[in-house]
């Protein structure tokens, strides 16, 4: 059983195409369930010999510890898949994981912030930051501010302030935007070429004030990788990445994920803001301005149109809000 998980993995990885994020908790999900089944001093059954009853057991012990039912569907979810896997490579005759019963999820609605919040929270970063008369210089707690201090996270803001208005403007997944590159931008008629979940790939416009933003950008990027060995990024793919970091290479989701809290307490605002909720509001905001749902799920890439279907409860419950907020007699 450990040799084939070893090859379903690796299946995942260079057929599938699947993000390194995925393999991890698969491969995770997996050996959980292994070990399950083979507790201290126990030989691990052979694969022909999992059966549908053995599953159910080891859902029944991830509900008795607590585990979140969303959890617990995503492993049951890594279980079918492997079993497929080995049926389709004739090393089973049936999935033994096919009938289990996937826990019912509670519907979860987006709380998505409104297009006057979104719009003030971005504009208002325009005087935080910029190195120069007028702009509002931050530096770290307790460190004694100076010029370059300021001129650097003045420079650093810039890319920030890119990272925000394109999450927003094109309603990427982190991944996604930490995964572009400089030939997958098309400037002139502000369009991305995304790579989505799967490898899949999808056109998506930008607007004028991600436009904007990332002009400025420009030249702290050259100067991020002036910081390299210019003569090892020829073959070095950071130096293709649109977003860097301060080192030059390609910035990370969990960096992006840091930026948007930081910019959140420089806001003073308490929201529970985190880089999917920029794409959240892309998607809710143009759906309330009459987008049709079919383009929104194109421009988000979803598969299914019934993950798209969520923003329309995110829109008619912020409606009931403003009307309940509004209406003299609400």
């Amino acid at each position: 059983m450990k040799e084939a998980i070893a090859k379903y993995l690796e299946y995942l990885q260079s057929v599938k195409n699947s993000s390194p994020h995925t393999v991890l908790n698969y491969r995770k999900d997996l050996e959980q369930f292994l070990a399950y089944l083979s507790p201290p001093g126990v030989r691990p059954p052979a694969l022909s010999g999992v059966t549908h009853s053995m599953i159910r057991e080891f859902v029944a012990h991830l509900h008795e510890h607590g585990l979140a039912k969303s959890s617990v569907a995503r492993k049951l979810a890594a279980l079918r898949s492997f079993f497929k896997y080995c049926v389709r490579k004739d090393q089973l005759k049936e999935n033994p994981a096919r009938l289990v019963p996937t826990p019912k999820l509670p519907k979860r609605i987006p709380s998505v912030l409104s297009a006057e919040e979104m719009n003030g929270f971005l504009n208002d970063l325009g005087g935080v930051g910029e190195p120069g008369p007028g702009g509002r210089a931050f530096a770290k707690k307790d460190a004694k501010p100076n010029r370059s201090t300021r001129v650097e996270e003045g420079l650093l803001f810039r890319r920030d302030r890119a990272v925000l208005e394109l999450l927003y403007a094109a309603g990427l997944r982190v991944s996604e935007l930490t995964g572009l590159n400089l030939a997958d931008m098309e400037q002139r008629e502000r369009i991305l070429r995304v790579r989505g979940k799967g490898n899949k790939e999808r056109i998506v416009p930008y607007g004028a004030k991600a436009q904007e933003a990332l002009q400025k950008y420009w030249p702290l990027r050259e100067r991020l990788l002036d910081q390299t060995d210019r003569a090892s990024t020829r073959k070095d793919p950071h130096a293709e990445a649109v977003f860097l970091n301060y080192a030059g290479h390609r910035l990370t989701q969990r960096s992006v994920g840091r930026i948007v809290k930081k910019y959140v307490r420089i806001a003073n605002v308490n929201w529970d803001l985190h880089p999917h909720s920029l794409r959240h509001a892309f998607a809710t905001h143009l759906l309330a301005d009459g987008a049709d749902l079919r383009a929104i799920q194109e421009l988000l890439g979803h598969q299914s149109l019934s993950t798209t279907q969520k923003y329309t409860h995110a829109s008619i419950r912020q409606l009931m809000e403003i009307y309940d907020k509004a209406h003299p007699h609400a």
